[in-house]
């Protein structure tokens, strides 16, 4: 038996990088995908919703594309019940969509602060509130909200990226996420929801984020994320809820097997 199987998954921001990573992963392990991001087939070097459909059937997983831009409330609050219609039900929700944006705080147009607060908390908030009945029905589920290390203090003395990298607001919205993630684990604890966050422990070359990563500077595979990912949205509530961890971390401090998103494959052999 597959761990998934059987199961409904919602991964926001599918169309390319970690959503895709973790929607192929989940679709391996017998979840039914449901993948959102913005629109079906935007045409860019970076990846579309039809792609990563194509790539779970191909690989003979079932996933359903549907187009909604989590920045319009109108198309935001009304995902989770077409998910639902659509797939017949929902046990696990991964909140990963985002844009990061970053500038420092005197010089950061009060549109790009607001897109960040959509992005990466009114978005979220209102996907769970939706949500809930919908898991509450299936007696258990699973909320996997994807974090970032920048909502770690800096550390001291101040680096350069501290300094000047501008992503001060963006790691504030991801700290307000860490701290709502504990919270929610405690509030939704006795109807066996599960509410968990990983972030990357450092940097992963997605498309979204490499105008931001130096070409010389290190990155990790998201293979250890997405297993990451994963741990955390099969087992009960009572067992693991109101976890915050790290990619790199996660697999290592519990011996588990990094695989490729095929799911068969070793990561390291």
């Amino acid at each position: 038996m597959k761990t998934l199987q059987g199961k409904v998954a919602l991964v926001t921001g599918a169309s390319r990088g970690i959503g895709r990573a973790i929607a192929l992963r989940f679709a391996a392990e017998g979840a039914t995908v449901v993948v959102t991001a913005r629109s079906l087939d935007t045409s860019t070097a970076e990846g579309t919703l039809s792609e990563t459909v194509r790539l779970i059937e191909t690989a003979g997983g079932r996933a359903i594309a549907l187009a909604a831009d989590l920045e319009k409330p109108e198309e935001c609050d009304v995902l989770v019940g077409r998910a639902v219609a659509a797939a017949g039900g929902l046990d696990i929700l991964v909140n990963n969509a985002g844009y990061a944006e970053y500038a420092p705080v005197a010089d950061m147009p009060m549109e790009m602060f607001e897109r960040t607060v959509e992005h990466y908390l009114r978005a979220p908030f209102a996907l769970i509130q939706d949500a809930m009945p919908h898991l509450r029905q299936r007696g258990a589920g699973w909320i996997l909200n994807i974090g970032s290390v920048t909502a770690e203090s800096p550390s001291r003395p101040f680096d350069d990226f501290a300094r000047f990298g501008g992503a001060t607001v963006y790691a504030a919205a991801k700290a307000a996420m860490h701290r709502f993630t504990e919270g929610l684990a405690a509030e939704l604890l006795a109807d066996n929801i599960a509410v968990n966050l990983v972030g990357p422990s450092g940097a992963i070359r997605t498309p979204g984020a490499a105008r931001y990563i130096p070409a010389d500077y290190p990155t990790e595979p998201v293979e250890y994320l997405v297993e990451t990912a994963l741990a955390l949205c099969h087992k009960p509530a009572a067992e693991l809820t109101g976890e915050i961890t790290y990619s790199m971390a996660y697999p290592a401090a519990r011996n588990l097997t990094v695989y490729q998103l095929d799911g068969h494959t070793p990561l390291i052999k």
